[in-house]
């Protein structure tokens, strides 16, 4: 019989096991029965192939329109096209010199197709793929799970089908005995769940869709259950070390900043100033996290907050994710402070701090003298990149760290600010993000931190406008977005064009959309499936500021910014676009936060479809600062009617940042948000959905804390622990930690 821990080589055999633990990186047996099905096919049901994203490998089920072979027109051999449909919309496949495919694939067969989605001429297609068909006898035995009801569907690769790993598991589960459940009966007896054995076969070899409930229910529960101790955990331990107490003073630089306030703060922005006042004025650590819209004011907050930690004689650090945005915070508090910024100047207050700027690439004589102001405490309020956290940076007392969009920076580095306050203790944080997340994802993601939302905007601020650009279908909308920002511009305006990438084959950088992760292997495609794709390269910046430069904004002042650029010239181009020096700023997401020039009243993005819903959000929200609108468009050439141009015009319909991080949550995946394709490592949190399982979230928080509160290292239930340590591996806890 099969244990948990045996290698599946010996089960399966070499070749089996090599395939998937390349492919998947499964090499035990719990491995691969923790690698549930992504979803359930029924032998009548298709998949809509309108739900299909380009870029993505899937497996669907349908059914066969046609299939001709023609001789190719530009090269010698054959190519087979098929039409596969859902009986709404249609998919083609594509095949070289493989002629006998038309054999097989005859008009009226259903069957599993699996590949890589594709566009050519504008119409979604898969190239070289993979298929079984129901009633192929060729492999009875692969093809075993068409006979049931329930068909699961395997999260695959190109190199490992969906019905290879169900074969797989099949075996697996024949020759297996159990697992001892690592949940206290008693446990699953007041949640009413079943035992992991029973529900590990369910999920794979499910007989009803009550089968699949009942075990999703037990696997769900673990997962939960599993964050929940982690966070749990942190909790405690965060609340065992001290923090410097700073409590407010009616006389010091907070209230004389209030003062002269030029404007009254929103209702929110008073509620959420004095929860952090409160916990900031206790000797245990605070620890909250303070999500809002875009402009909503999270910046003032943090000032007012760290303004109160130097009156209590400490000093506040302001951890931002890049050197434009650490700049952009410096200039923005300092001039936001003014006199209040000028300690140690003749004629300033005698209230007065200091703002000093801390990155990792100034001058030797500028870093000199930050280090030393930090170190002596001369500086009040320390403001920097990641090298704030570097070993040689000190302070002389660190009572408060603002992190800025959290979701740039992994645990470590976190943890390396909170180790900094004096006597060993850990300084207050606050931790901001501009990127608003619904609450049973902060419950999950940020289960260490307390949540505060800022949904409130201060008045003045412009509506801001968003419209699609469909590029491939009406190239005249194209011609008339350049238009507008010549308009805009005679307006007296500026704009932004963002791009991507950057271009010249210098790399991206960190600020572009997420890279394929460390490790996974793109797969090789044969030489014509690439030319038969008409998927062009990401827009570069180098390549798109020339074009409009000498083209469409021909005569208007173009700069350029991206994170390769020097920290002198970049700081140089801000100050010129800041100043009205530059009419249209070619850009990548470097001013996707943070950066404020009330001019700007335009943004168009480029490629539109290669960027997340929330970082879209973000990118529209550096226009309509100002008193005059506010205007975003989204240039795409995706086709009308797929998921991803349907998730561009949701961006456009609302901008409402909560409910469009609800809705990217849904669009996306939960493995792109949990599992291996964001984190680079691979992760056995699958099956929970942070969006439909709240009460199942809020039970586990609660038995999670019950079990930490009498047994905080979990030596008296090593199953849990051994749980937590299956389920959350360390790397994916770090990668929570950066979502």
């Amino acid at each position: 019989m099969a244990s948990w821990d045996d290698k599946l080589d010996r089960l399966l055999g070499a070749k089996s096991g090599k395939a998937l633990e390349s492919a998947l990186e499964l090499t035990t047996v719990g491995d691969l029965l923790r690698h549930y099905p992504r979803r359930y096919a029924e032998r009548g049901e298709l998949t809509r192939i309108a739900d299909l994203a380009i870029g993505e490998h899937v497996s669907i089920m349908a059914e066969v329109r046609s299939c001709v072979t023609r001789q190719m027109a530009s090269r010698p051999g054959t190519i087979t096209q098929a039409i596969i449909t859902d009986g709404r919309a249609q998919l083609s496949l594509t095949f070289f010199k493989q002629k006998y495919h038309q054999t097989k694939l005859l008009p009226g067969t259903r069957g599993m197709f699996s590949g890589k989605v594709s566009q050519y001429n504008k119409k979604l297609q898969l190239t070289h793929p993979d298929y079984k068909l129901i009633g192929d006898e060729e492999d009875g035995s692969a093809l075993q799970e068409f006979a049931s009801g329930l068909i699961p569907v395997y999260p695959a690769s190109k190199d490992l089908q969906t019905w290879t790993i169900a074969n797989c598991v099949r075996q697996v589960l024949d020759q297996w005995d159990g697992v001892a459940d690592p949940v206290p009966e008693e446990m699953l007896t007041e949640a009413g769940l079943s035992g992991l054995s029973e529900a590990l076969r369910r999920i794979h070899q499910p007989n009803s869709w009550a089968e699949v409930t009942i075990a999703k229910q037990r696997l769900k529960w673990d997962e939960a259950l599993a964050l929940q101790l982690v966070f749990a955990q942190r909790r405690h331990s965060a609340v065992s070390r001290p923090a410097p107490s700073c409590p407010r003073r009616g006389d010091g630089v907070a209230a004389a900043f209030d003062e002269v306030l030029p404007f009254t703060l929103t209702d929110g922005q008073r509620e959420i100033g004095e929860l952090i006042s409160a916990d900031m004025a206790t000797d245990h650590p605070m620890n909250l996290l303070l999500q809002g819209e875009v402009g909503s004011g999270k910046t003032l907050v943090a000032l007012r907050a760290m303004l109160q930690a130097v009156d209590a004689g400490r000093q506040a650090a302001m951890l931002a994710p890049t050197e434009v945005l650490a700049a952009q915070h410096a200039r923005s508090l300092a001039e936001m402070l003014g006199d209040l910024a000028r300690a140690g100047e003749l004629g300033a207050p005698d209230v007065a701090t200091r703002v000093t700027l801390l990155t990792g690439v100034m001058g030797a004589k500028e870093r000199k003298q930050a280090l030393l102001d930090a170190a002596s405490g001369a500086a009040g309020i320390v403001i920097g990149t990641h090298a704030l956290i570097q070993d040689r940076v000190s302070f002389a007392d660190l009572g408060l760290v603002v992190v800025d969009e959290q979701h740039r920076f992994g645990v470590e580095q976190r943890d390396a600010l909170r180790t900094r306050a004096a006597g060993g203790g850990s300084p207050h944080i606050l931790v901001m993000t501009a990127t608003p997340i619904p609450r049973t994802v902060a419950m999950t993601v940020y289960g260490d931190l307390k949540v505060a939302a800022l949904r409130e905007l201060p008045k003045g601020r412009s509506p801001i406008s968003t419209s699609v650009v469909p590029a491939a279908e009406k190239p005249r909308w194209l011609d008339r977005t350049w238009q507008r920002i010549r308009e805009e511009v005679a307006k007296g305006h500026q704009a932004y064009v963002v791009c991507p990438r950057i271009g010249e084959s210098e790399g991206d950088e960190d600020e572009a959309p997420p890279k394929k992760s460390k490790g996974a292997k793109e797969p090789k495609e044969p030489k014509e499936a690439k030319e038969e794709s008409d998927r062009r390269p990401p827009l570069a910046v180098m390549d798109v500021a020339p074009r409009l430069a000498s083209g469409p904004l021909r005569g208007l002042r173009v700069g350029v910014l991206h994170g390769k650029l020097p920290t002198d010239e970049k700081d140089a181009v801000m100050r010129a676009f800041g100043a009205g020096e530059l009419d249209v700023l070619v850009a990548t997401t470097v001013v996707e936060v943070g950066v404020n020039v009330p001019n700007a009243t335009v943004m168009v993005i480029m490629d539109a479809d290669r960027f997340g819903v929330s970082q879209l959000h973000q990118l529209r929200g550096r226009v309509g600062r100002g008193s005059a609108p506010g205007l975003c468009l989204l240039v795409s050439e995706i086709p009308a009617n797929t998921t991803t141009r349907q998730r561009l015009e949701a961006v456009a319909a609302t901008t409402d940042g909560f409910e469009l991080a609800r809705l990217d949550l849904e669009l996306r995946r939960e493995g792109d948000i949990l599992g291996s394709a964001q984190s680079g490592k691979r992760s056995t949190l699958k099956m929970l959905s942070l969006l439909q399982d709240e009460d199942v979230i809020e039970a586990a928080r609660v038995a999670a804390d019950d079990v930490v509160a009498a047994d905080p290292e979990l030596l008296s239930h090593p199953g849990l622990a051994g749980m937590v340590s299956d389920l959350i591996h360390e790397e994916h806890a770090e990668f929570l930690e950066k979502s």
